[in-house]
């Protein structure tokens, strides 16, 4: 196994009595306190079931261009179904990688909050069938990891467990099946460009073997190669709100493989309901105290109510699905600048 820059916690720990549960969440804290990321095992998450998602995701990237396109995102209003190589940007500079969405499946709502325009079913390829069965599966699993660490979380900062569970509503996640192909460019190119996740907490797989994930700790970028049988686990803008900045979202990014090489990765976002608001919790005096205040960027300014993060986030990240359907949304922003 390489040299690691990120920490290394096993949630099964959780399952090794009170001792071993408190020292998991301390962990937990320091972790996400200190450098925002880390790898978890321990999950449950079975070679086969990984097994099972990685070929069809090759599946996936492996149909035809025709049976991709034929579920274009730009066709949802809801930022659902598949983006061509090219097709998303981050600071405004374009990824180099192609993917495909998947969010809740629910109806269409009509009116309401902006946010709404989120809501609404997924675009599922025809011609591979079993892949809704897989990602079915891989988000039920991660769900139940997704509230273990919440609940630890909530543990390690002073709240009661279910602190998180009370102010969730139905999570709105989001999973990304993504494959970064090879760049022939002399420099290292983007395949994804630096940011920050918008929600609360981040499960990523990374096809193994395959680095290019990078993780911004000071001035510097260190590699987060992957570690068999781990996810890499990050938190997003709202936890760093909800604890005024003591637990801080990271920078990160990923540097395109060279060619012929390429890389699959499964990012799963673990969010509150886009109608909730995540409370400040009320730290301890001594974490309080090393709580810095929640990063303040007027380009990028984080909400309370998830909603509202989360379409920020899409409305910039497709620009083209945005002005194909969001166009009066598009404006509104422009005159608010």
């Amino acid at each position: 196994m390489p040299d690691l820059n990120l920490p290394i916690l096993d949630l099964s720990r959780l399952d090794d009595g009170p001792i071993a549960a408190a020292a998991f969440c301390d962990d937990l804290r320091r972790a996400t306190h200190e450098v925002g990321f880390f790898y978890l095992t321990g999950t449950g998450v079975t070679p086969e079931l990984e097994g099972r998602l990685h070929r069809a995701a090759r599946d996936f990237f492996a149909l035809p261009v025709a049976d991709k396109l034929a579920i274009e995102n730009v066709t949802s209003p809801h930022f659902r179904g598949y983006t061509r190589t090219g097709g998303e940007r981050t600071q405004g500079e374009v990824d180099w990688r192609e993917q495909i969405d998947i969010g809740p499946e629910r109806e269409v709502v009509v009116g309401g909050p902006d946010f709404h325009r989120l809501i609404g079913p997924n675009l599922w390829p025809a011609a591979q069938p079993e892949l809704q069965q897989v990602v079915t599966e891989w988000h039920d699993h991660l769900s139940g990891v997704a509230r273990r660490l919440l609940r630890a979380w909530a543990l390690s900062l002073g709240a009661a467990e279910s602190y998180f569970d009370e102010h969730f509503g139905e999570p709105s996640t989001l999973i990304k099946i993504v494959r970064y192909p090879g760049s022939t460019a002399p420099e290292p190119q983007q395949g994804v460009g630096a940011h920050k996740d918008s929600g609360v907490l981040t499960l990523l797989w990374i096809e193994p073997g395959k680095g290019g994930l990078q993780v911004q700790r000071g001035d510097e970028w260190v590699d987060a190669p992957p570690v068999p049988g781990a996810f890499v686990v990050n938190i997003g803008e709202l936890l760093e709100y909800a604890t005024q900045g003591y637990l801080k979202a990271t920078n990160h990014r990923v540097v395109s493989p060279r060619f012929p090489d390429d890389r699959i990765s499964v990012p799963f976002f673990f969010n509150p309901a886009l109608d909730q608001r995540l409370p400040l919790i009320e730290l301890p005096a001594e974490l309080a105290a090393q709580a810095t205040g929640v990063t303040q960027d007027p380009a990028n300014p984080i909400h309370a109510l998830y909603g509202e993060n989360a379409l920020k986030s899409r409305l910039r990240a497709h620009p083209d699905v945005a002005e194909r359907w969001h166009a009066d949304l598009l404006a509104a922003r422009a005159t608010a600048v």
